[in-house]
């Protein structure tokens, strides 16, 4: 299965932002066992290209590693470098875009308005984030002249809505602070929290 079926397969993509470096896979881990099987570490977090690698070596067979808040070509390479799979954008940039899939990665820019996200999909994205995803109505509403383009809501999805998102037609969604609080010290307690909060998330899309 490619990276692109994979994403659109299991749809919810675990956003990994500004957790400490040496906390990194055990929150991969617990994720995982909670069902999830896409991440996202994002390149404004302290030594992601470290995360992503060591995420990659300990897990790369089992889930999917991308990298987020990619903002130049450079960025891009050094990320597909570590190991990441996939590459997200909180904004359009061709050069990013281009450099994804010069790199044989997913390419997922952000965007907002109808406009960014047909120039991301001209611009050659495979799946275009829509941040923040303002609610359900908001992506049916994008959908209805852009059918033909892949949408990944992002931003303030939880279990309670995220089935509403799913009947939209979306094809994945980002999920961030209601999956994993980096700011919450990584006790056993809480890797166990983290995994019943990925069971949710799993139950509430399949329900």
């Amino acid at each position: 299965m490619s990276v692109y079926q994979q994403i659109i397969s299991h749809k919810l993509i675990a956003i990994l932002r500004g957790a400490d470096p040496s906390d990194v896979v055990r929150i991969a881990t617990a994720l995982y066992e909670g069902g999830i099987r896409l991440l996202e570490i994002t390149m404004n977090s302290e030594a992601p290209l470290q995360a992503i690698e060591a995420v990659a070596h300990e897990l790369g067979d089992d889930m999917v590693i991308g990298a987020g808040t990619v903002l130049d070509a450079a960025m891009a390479a050094d990320a597909v470098s570590a190991g990441a799979r996939f590459i997200l954008s909180p904004v359009v940039e061709a050069s990013v875009i281009a450099a994804a899939k010069k790199l044989g990665a997913v390419s997922i820019p952000g965007a907002y308005t109808a406009t960014e996200i047909y120039t991301a999909y001209r611009a050659g994205a495979d799946i275009v984030k829509v941040f923040p995803a303002a609610s359900p109505a908001y992506i049916r509403d994008l959908r209805a002249p852009l059918p033909h383009i892949p949408l990944l809501p992002t931003g303030g999805i939880t279990p309670d809505n995220i089935s509403a998102y799913l009947k939209t037609g979306a094809v994945g969604f980002g999920i961030g602070s209601a999956l994993v609080n980096t700011k919450e010290q990584i006790t056993d307690a809480y890797i166990e929290t983290l995994k019943e909060n990925a069971r949710k998330f799993i139950r509430a899309m399949q329900s």
